[in-house]
């Protein structure tokens, strides 16, 4: 048999995608994201006396800018994309884009619809093509250029994940942590915090020795809580200990660089508190030693450390660095976005101790 020339051989491109559930959690976690963004602040419904889809036979927006439809046009962009890949079984790139579109276009009316029922929302036609036509640009994209990236993306992961259940799903939930680092008012690293969202008083009055030491273990065991999650992900080579410092200085630079920006440069660099400083200082030593046990004990501890850092970041007393910041993004135009880092941040802690109850009757 002759052997295949250059031109003839197969390339990475035509090799079927290795297994991957990564595509299916980064789509339904970003629907969910668009869902909270277009719905928030989740207040003041009203029946608008209107019939259903009154907005699709209306006018012209009266108000609108070329900035507004560009952005709602990006921001379902990655949505057509997620879904064209997460629908990639579907036999013909064709179909699995346009299946894509279709449940873009739908939950961008949906949202449109629902929005009548909320005072400090819209629903436009304009906003609800722009929707559409973003995700079918996004479709297209992941058609043409898709399967490059997320073949290379499987790879990475074969190469650098463990081979344990649903571990693209435990990548999305660190991503998801990250993410709660972009909102600068709350205490670093920590998650869990539910009295804004059940509205309860702190237990604590203010006082600098009791928030030191409550600020300190709240951050040791966030500190610990992460790394063994991320260390439940790794496989053993490159060295865990080396990717675990770029995670946690990664997490810094966000948490410095959203500071700066959404607050001001002055206090990009107020979360290094001597609490801080030491929490992250035992932390780090705990995490150091705990990274040498056995997998299944390094989930259970993880377990332990998440649950121990959310009873104390809601015994904590308020932080006044807190109410500055919140005021201070509240004058700009990242509400909806504060909503979203605040929220995620609250409910982060419960939905890894589920992923890792899972995981640990599995190991």
């Amino acid at each position: 048999m002759q052997p295949l020339s250059p031109k003839q051989k197969p390339t990475p491109l035509r090799t079927p995608l290795p297994a991957s559930g990564l595509p299916t959690y980064l789509a339904l976690s970003y629907a969910v994201l668009v869902v909270y963004g277009s719905l928030h602040p989740f207040s003041g419904w009203r029946s608008p006396g209107l019939p259903l889809l009154f907005f699709l036979d209306a006018g012209w927006p009266r108000y609108w800018t070329v900035f507004d439809v560009f952005v709602n046009a990006l921001a379902y962009l990655p949505l057509g994309f997620l879904f064209t890949l997460a629908l990639r079984r579907i036999p013909g790139n064709t179909l699995s884009a346009l299946v894509a579109t279709l449940l873009g276009a739908l939950l961008s009316l949906c949202l449109e619809t629902i929005q009548a029922w909320l005072p400090a929302r819209v629903p436009s036609n304009l906003d609800f093509a722009c929707n559409a036509l973003g995700t079918a640009i996004g479709a297209v994209l992941a058609v043409r250029h898709g399967h490059r990236f997320f073949y290379r993306v499987a790879l990475l992961q074969r190469r650098l994940l463990a081979p344990i259940p649903h571990v693209e799903l435990g990548l999305v939930l660190v991503g998801l942590w990250l993410l709660t680092q972009l909102s600068p008012e709350t205490i670093l690293f920590g998650a869990g915090d539910l009295r804004h969202l059940l509205d309860i008083a702190s237990p604590l009055p203010y006082a600098a020795p009791s928030f030191f030491a409550l600020e300190t273990g709240t951050i040791a065991c966030n500190t610990v809580a992460i790394g063994l999650v991320v260390r439940t992900l790794l496989v053993r080579n490159p060295s865990p200990y080396l990717v675990l410092t770029l995670f946690f200085f990664v997490a810094l630079a966000i948490r410095t660089l959203a500071a700066g920006v959404l607050i001001d440069p002055y206090h990009a660099l107020a979360w290094l508190t001597p609490g801080a400083g030491l929490g992250l200082m035992i932390g780090g030593s705990l995490l150091a030693v705990l990274l040498l046990l056995p997998g299944w004990v390094r989930v259970a501890l993880a377990g332990l450390a998440l649950m121990a850092g959310t009873v104390l970041v809601n015994a904590s007393p308020p932080n006044p660095y807190s109410a500055v910041a919140l005021a201070a993004w509240r004058q700009g135009h990242f509400l909806n976005f504060n909503g979203l880092t605040r929220l995620a941040a609250s409910l982060w802690p419960f939905l890894a101790l589920t992923y890792l109850i899972a995981l640990g009757r599995r190991l």
